[in-house]
């Protein structure tokens, strides 16, 4: 029959795979890196690797994968998570493509079905309780979140150096003004005429 991936301790899925998102991409995801950069020490978290490689996040030979790493970006990371619980629980799949929306009862049924264990099985409720924790974070939409990639580009570029900023004064116009005056004079021999004219048009048109 059919062996569906299980973690003996069902809930430290959601915790290893929210640690996953905080840590670096190591170069081989082994048990060293699950217990020391991780933090899950101890022989019931070991599972996960094959767990893992079973979903495709990761090679054969502990290398992680483009999904992986796509499960890592907050864009995409539920979609991802969605197409590895896809992979690790192909043989569900098959026998029905949106085994994801059945309900706990209906779910487990359909593993009883698939593995030819017995309603009470230990490892049924562990194959259970497994993918129904792995599923809280999965998104199965096939939608990409925007805001969080638009969230993380704004972060980006809100730690870049920022431009000097242009003073206020260098926004404002200057408008300047030149006017062209005819004048014309009347024919006389007197300059005290002139002489008036003249500072008559100082006082009142050339003064700023």
């Amino acid at each position: 029959m059919a062996e569906i991936p299980y973690v003996p301790v069902a809930g430290s899925i959601v915790k290893i795979l929210e640690k996953i998102k905080e840590a670096q991409t190591p170069e081989s995801f082994s048990q060293d890196f699950l217990s020391t950069k991780l933090g899950f020490k101890g022989g019931s978290y070991q599972p996960f690797i094959p767990w893992a490689k079973k979903a495709g996040l990761l090679n054969s030979d502990g290398t992680p994968t483009q999904l992986y790493k796509q499960f890592r970006n907050p864009a995409t990371s539920g979609i991802s998570l969605a197409t590895a619980l896809k992979k690790a629980y192909s043989e569900l799949y098959t026998r029905n493509e949106y085994c994801h929306e059945l309900d706990r009862k209906d779910f487990k049924g359909l593993v009883m079905e698939t593995t030819g264990d017995a309603h009470d099985s230990t490892k049924v409720e562990k194959i259970v309780a497994t993918f129904f924790y792995a599923k809280s974070l999965a998104d199965f939409s096939g939608k990409a979140d925007p805001k969080k990639e638009v969230k993380r580009d704004h972060d980006e570029e809100s730690s870049k150096p920022k431009k000097a900023e242009k003073s206020e004064d260098s926004n404002k116009i200057t408008l300047g003004l030149n006017y062209t005056i005819n004048l014309v004079l009347p024919k006389t021999d007197d300059p005290a005429i002139y002489t008036a004219i003249f500072k008559s048009l100082k006082e009142n048109l050339l003064n700023d």
